[in-house]
């Protein structure tokens, strides 16, 4: 049985809101390994900032967190940095179900860590009881998190959008048989997800359409999900006017073999543009396989000295390859909310983004949409920028504000609590 305490009432609760003691679940938290751990930074920091206690729970990698806010680290296999993931089994790992569990998942091609991560957080909970108000799971989505809720245990889930997307979208784009069933096998942990979600009492998500895709691919009604919308760190992300644009500059922020991410369709458009546009480069956040997808379609298309590809750049780095870049191309093919395009926004950047998922909520007027999976459109809408600086600068003045006066860390937070107290009686 899970313990819970019931924390003290002060005598003053009538007039002063009670300050929460807040709990953040995340299977993998490191910002970069995707936006749920910039998620996780900047709620836990704007949580704290509203003057509540916010504890992060983390599988590694582990998320870089602000002062204020307490790391607690549940340490698994980590296999993903492994140098050789099979041979990383160890005789003491026998010894644990969850151990063993995510070494021979992993061997055989599955992604075992929301599962895994969910037995880590019950053991966890059993042995030091609940010290928290609420719990806010942000998209593990295992058993183990369900238990906390059976057990009593306030629970908020967010989703930020549901992994059946990654899995169509991965299918459609297979070159055959056998890396359809190795996809199918990777996201076996949706049979997992589809069965915990219908039993979640208290969901939130990023953006309408994200809410009304995971009614969808859940089989729920759209009525038992919240919007609240991501923030964006406007003080962090700024226009730097100190530092020109370097023409011909185009960025992205992509992971190179991810169909979701659809950076092939911006390579061929680069491609496309190339030879009448000399000062054309393209700079990708985000990491290349040599032997992936997309450098072999660099090669075929003969343009790799017109891309680069950059990695495990710290934040303020980030947002001077902004203020560098002449625009911002957002080329998913899905976006359950869209942080890059948020981000670049916040800049001051001219943004170029498909229509793909929410994306179109999160830009706006503020840019140029084009429809997903089209390098025509996106080579037009590129040339347009490029012949056309007034309209370049106009774009990124209304980014920025359209951004300040929609995104908003704080507004988030305070949705939050206003739930959190809803679901907790506080």
């Amino acid at each position: 049985m899970l313990k819970t305490a019931t924390p003290a009432r002060t005598s003053d609760t009538a007039t002063t809101p009670e300050k929460l003691r807040i709990c953040l679940l995340g299977y993998r938290s490191n910002p970069y390994s995707g936006g749920q751990g910039i998620y996780i930074r900047y709620l836990s920091k704007a949580l704290i900032a509203a003057g509540h206690s916010v504890d992060v729970i983390s599988g590694p990698p582990y998320p870089i967190l602000d002062e204020g806010v307490r790391l607690i680290q549940l340490p698994s296999l980590n296999l993903f940095e492994a140098d050789n993931h099979v041979t990383a089994l160890r005789p003491r790992h026998l010894l644990s179900w969850a151990d063993f569990f995510e070494w021979f998942s992993m061997l055989t091609g599955g992604f075992p860590e929301p599962y895994t991560f969910g037995r880590r957080i019950s053991a966890w909970f059993r042995k030091h009881g609940n010290q928290y108000d609420i719990v806010h799971d942000n998209q593990s989505l295992c058993y183990g998190v369900l238990g906390l809720q059976d057990a009593g245990i306030p629970l908020v889930t967010t989703i930020h959008h549901p992994i059946t997307s990654d899995l169509e979208i991965a299918l459609k784009s297979a070159p055959d048989w056998k890396m359809r069933l190795l996809i199918r096998r990777w996201h076996s942990f949706l049979r997992m997800q589809k069965k915990v979600v219908r039993r979640l009492r208290h969901i939130v998500t990023v953006s309408e359409t994200s809410r009304q895709d995971i009614a969808r691919a859940f089989d729920i009604s759209p009525d038992r999900i919240e919007v609240v919308h991501n923030g964006i760190d406007t003080e962090t992300f700024r226009p730097l006017d100190h530092i020109a644009r370097i023409p011909g500059r185009i960025m992205a922020t992509a992971s190179a073999d991810q169909p979701l991410k659809g950076l092939e369709f911006l390579v061929r458009a680069i491609a496309r543009l190339a030879p009448g546009h000399p000062d054309l480069h393209l700079v990708v956040l985000g990491k290349l396989r040599e032997d992936g997808e997309t450098s072999r379609l660099i090669n075929a298309l003969n343009i790799g000295e017109r891309i680069s590809f950059v990695s495990g750049v710290e934040t303020e780095k980030l947002v001077q390859m902004y203020a560098e870049a002449d625009m911002v191309v957002v080329p998913s093919v899905y976006e359950g909310f869209g942080l890059p395009a948020g981000e670049a926004m916040a800049c001051g950047c001219a943004v170029i983004s498909t229509t793909g998922g929410a994306l179109p909520e999160v830009v706006g007027d503020a840019g140029i949409l084009v429809p997903v999976r089209n390098p025509d459109a996106i080579a037009d809408a590129i040339a347009e920028l490029l012949n056309n600086p007034g309209r370049k600068l106009t774009l990124g003045l209304k980014a920025r504000d359209r951004i300040l006066r929609n995104f908003s860390w704080q507004i988030a937070a305070e949705r939050f609590v206003a739930r959190y107290r809803q679901v907790t009686g506080k």
